[in-house]
């Protein structure tokens, strides 16, 4: 399983699993885009983004935020990421395949992703990412 939605009464919250944290990023991506669109994306442009933070939290809200700044300044809907972690220290690499936004229909309008039950941990080998974003 790549990610789970949660019961929330207001907001968006998610689980994501991988057996790399970088798998576990990727999984975090897919689900945010997923709750706004469920169809297939197209793959058509290609972008390059470096972002870095505090702590593996930071760093996933910061990445998230990244993504959903890209949607709303370039109209850029996320298809596919591949990311490279630096774990020591707290810094991302990821290549980004996605479509413009204005060929899809979207569900859900992600206002913000917040710190709110937030967390990233290794539990039975594998790591999860959890995250509520604001709708």
């Amino acid at each position: 399983m790549k990610f789970k939605f949660l019961k929330h009464t207001a907001d968006v919250k998610f689980r994501a699993y991988g057996k790399t944290l970088s798998e576990a990023f990727e999984n975090s991506a897919a689900a945010m885009f997923n709750s706004m669109y469920r169809g297939k994306v197209n793959s058509k442009l290609k972008k390059k983004i470096n972002v870095s933070g505090r702590d593996l939290e930071s760093l996933l809200y910061n990445f998230l935020e990244e993504l959903l700044f890209l949607v709303d300044s370039e109209n850029f809907f996320v298809s596919k990421t591949k990311i490279k972690i630096d774990e020591k220290n707290f810094k991302l690499e990821a290549e980004l395949l996605g479509d413009e936004l204005l060929n899809y229909e979207i569900s859900i309008d992600i206002k913000a992703i917040t710190y709110n039950e937030m967390f990233v941990k290794k539990e039975n080998g594998k790591w999860v990412c959890q995250v509520v974003v604001d709708v």
